[in-house]
C-alpha cells in the first residue's frame, strides 16, 4: 500500500490487518496521511468487553466469536461495549445482539437509505506510489470477472492491487450507493497517489461495468507546481472530473515547495476563474489531520493546514463551493485541554473555526466533509465526536455537512455508517450549547448527512439515482453475494501504533 508516512514512522507501526476481529476498530487507524496514536486504556477496555460479550452471545446463536462479529448482531455488540466504556452515546439495544432476527430486521429496514460517500481510495500492494498502470489492471480484473465479461482485456501481467477487495468492502459489505474516488499529490509526480487520468479511467470502467453511475472522481490541482494551470485546462477539456481536490499543505509526504493558501489572489484565483467557467464548481480541500509533531517534521506546515484562508476565498468566489475535507479536524488524541474546551465552550480545534466561517464572513458556500474525522473521533472518544457534530451542524447548518469515510483504509465503511446512524449528542451538551438532536437513524438530519446533501451539490436526482443503483449489475451481483452468505472481513488496511497509552 502506498503511504505518506516516513520510513522512520513506519518502523514504529503495524498493519491494521493485524487488529482484533472487532467490526469497529478498537484503536486509531491511519490512512497514511498521519501517524496514529497508540491504543488508549478505554479502547483496550472496549476490546476486552466486546470479546466477553461476543463469547456469550455467539454461543446462543450457534456461532464462534469470529463469525458472530461479522454479523449484524456482532456490530450491535460492539456498540454496546462502547456504551459500557464511554457512556451511552450510541442508540443500540441488547435485543439486537442477542437475537439475530432482530438485528437483521433493523439492518434490512435501513438498507435502502441513500448513502453517498465523498471520499474513497484504492489499496495498493507492493507497487510504486501511483506511478504505474497496475491500478487499472486491478479494476479491469474486477469488472471482467464479476460484472461484465465484455470488459475482458489483455491477460493480467501485474499483481491485482486489491481493487476487487475495495469494491467488496465498499459496495458489497456496506450500504454505500455512490462514492467519489479521491487522490493526493506529491512534489514528485511519480509519487502521486493516483493521477488524474487514472481516477478518470477508474470512474469510466466501474460505471460501464455496473451500468450506472456508482463512482465519481476528483481531479487534483496543485498550485505552484510547474505547469499546474495548464493541467487544470487539460483536465477540464479531457478528464471532465466531477469535482476538484486540493492540498494546501502541498505534499502529504513531507516538506513541500508548493504550499499555498485558498485566498492567494495572484496564485490561485486564476484557477478559480477557470473552474467557474467550466461549471465544475465543487472544490474539495484537505485540511487538518496533521500528525502529532508535524512542525518538527514539516516546519511551517501548520500555517497552511488550518482554515484561516477559507473565509476570504469563499467570499470572493460565491460561485464556487468550498468543501473542507475532514472538517479540518486536528485532534488526533484529545487531551484534557481539548476535552475541557468541548465541555466548557463547545469548541473543537479547527472544526469549530470552520463552523464559524459562514456567520463570520457572511457566506453560504462553505461546507464540512467528515471523512476520517468522524471515524477517528467515534472510536477515540464518542462524546467528543458527538460534540463535534453538534458544533458543525449548529454553525454550518444541517444542509452543509457531508458524509465521507476515507474507505477503504478503515475497512468496510459499514461500521462508520452504523456509528452515524446510532450516535446521538448527549442531552447535557444539547442543552448547554443549543445543539439540536441528530435524531433517528433514517431521520431528516442523518439522511441529509449520509447522502442527500452531497447529491444536491453533485446535481443528482436521488430518486433516479436510487432506481439506477437498485437495477444495475452491481446490485444483482450483491444479491447473489448476500444469498450465498455474505462474509464481511472486519479488516482495516491502514497503520496502527502497537504501543499503549
Amino acid at each position: 500500500m502506498g503511504s505518506f508516512l516516513t520510513k522512520e514512522q513506519l518502523q514504529e507501526l503495524a498493519h491494521a490487518e493485524d487488529l482484533s476481529e472487532s467490526p469497529i476498530p478498537t484503536q486509531m487507524i491511519s490512512n497514511g496521511e498521519f501517524s496514529p496514536v497508540p491504543q488508549t486504556q478505554a479502547q483496550a477496555q472496549v476490546e476486552e468487553r466486546l470479546k466477553s460479550l461476543a463469547d456469550r452471545w455467539s454461543r446462543s446463536q450457534g456461532l464462534d466469536r469470529r463469525k458472530f462479529l461479522k454479523t449484524a448482531s456482532g456490530m450491535a455488540a460492539a456498540f454496546i461495549a462502547m456504551n459500557q466504556v464511554y457512556g451511552s452515546v450510541f442508540n443500540v439495544s441488547v435485543a439486537e445482539a442477542q437475537d439475530a432476527d432482530a438485528a437483521l430486521e433493523r439492518a434490512a429496514s435501513l438498507a435502502d437509505q441513500f448513502i453517498f460517500d465523498a471520499q474513497v481510495h484504492f489499496i495498493k500492494d507492493d507497487s510504486p506510489e501511483g506511478s504505474n498502470p497496475a491500478n487499472m489492471l486491478g479494476i479491469r480484473r474486477f469488472a471482467s470477472g464479476y460484472l461484465n465479461s465484455a470488459l475482458k482485456e489483455s491477460p493480467m501481467v501485474l499483481e491485482d492491487l486489491k481493487f476487487q477487495n475495495f469494491v467488496k468492502e465498499v459496495f458489497f459489505d456496506s450500504d454505500t450507493d455512490i462514492a467519489i474516488l479521491s487522490g493526493a499529490p506529491s512534489d514528485k509526480v511519480e509519487n502521486w497517489f493516483l493521477t488524474n487520468d487514472q481516477m478518470n479511467e477508474a470512474r469510466r470502467i466501474v460505471n460501464e461495468a455496473c451500468g450506472s453511475k456508482r463512482l465519481m472522481s476528483h481531479a487534483v490541482f496543485t498550485p505552484g507546481q510547474p505547469g499546474w494551470l495548464e493541467e487544470v485546462d487539460r483536465v477540464i477539456e479531457e478528464v471532465k472530473p466531477d469535482s476538484w481536490k486540493g492540498y494546501t499543505t502541498g505534499d502529504p509526504n513531507g516538506p513541500s515547495d508548493y504550499r499555498w493558501r485558498l485566498d492567494d489572489e495572484a496564485l490561485v484565483y486564476p484557477a478559480y476563474e477557470k473552474m467557474v467557467k467550466s461549471g465544475i464548481k465543487n472544490i474539495c480541500i484537505h485540511k487538518g489531520l496533521l500528525p502529532m509533531g508535524a512542525e518538527a517534521q514539516m516546519p511551517g506546515v501548520t500555517e497552511y493546514a488550518g482554515v484561516d484562508d477559507v473565509g476570504k476565498a469563499a467570499k470572493d468566489w460565491p460561485e464556487l463551493n468550498f468543501i473542507i475535507y475532514h472538517c479540518a479536524y486536528n485532534v488526533l488524541l484529545p487531551t484534557d485541554k481539548h476535552k475541557e474546551a468541548l465541555e466548557e465552550r463547545g469548541y473543537v480545534e479547527w472544526a469549530s473555526d470552520l463552523a464559524a466561517i459562514p456567520e463570520k464572513f457572511g457566506v453560504s458556500n462553505v461546507y464540512a466533509e467528515i471523512g476520517s474525522s468522524f471515524g477517528i473521533s467515534a472510536v477515540m472518544l464518542p462524546r467528543f465526536c458527538a460534540g463535534m457534530m453538534g458544533a458543525l451542524i449548529k454553525g454550518m447548518g444541517e444542509d452543509n455537512v457531508f458524509w465521507g469515510t476515507d474507505a477503504v483504509w478503515y475497512g468496510s465503511p459499514q461500521w462508520q455508517i452504523e456509528a452515524l446512524r446510532r450516535i446521538e449528542i448527549p442531552e447535557d451538551l444539547q442543552k448547554k450549547f443549543g445543539y439540536a438532536p441528530l435524531g433517528a437513524a433514517d431521520g431528516r438530519v442523518k439522511n441529509k448527512i449520509l447522502g442527500l446533501n452531497l447529491a444536491r451539490h453533485y446535481g443528482l436526482d436521488v430518486a433516479k439515482a436510487e432506481a439506477a443503483c437498485a437495477g444495475d449489475q452491481l446490485a444483482a451481483a450483491k444479491k447473489e453475494y448476500m444469498a450465498a452468505g455474505a462474509d464481511r472481513s472486519n479488516l482495516a488496511y491502514g497503520f496502527v501504533n502497537n504501543k499503549k497509552i
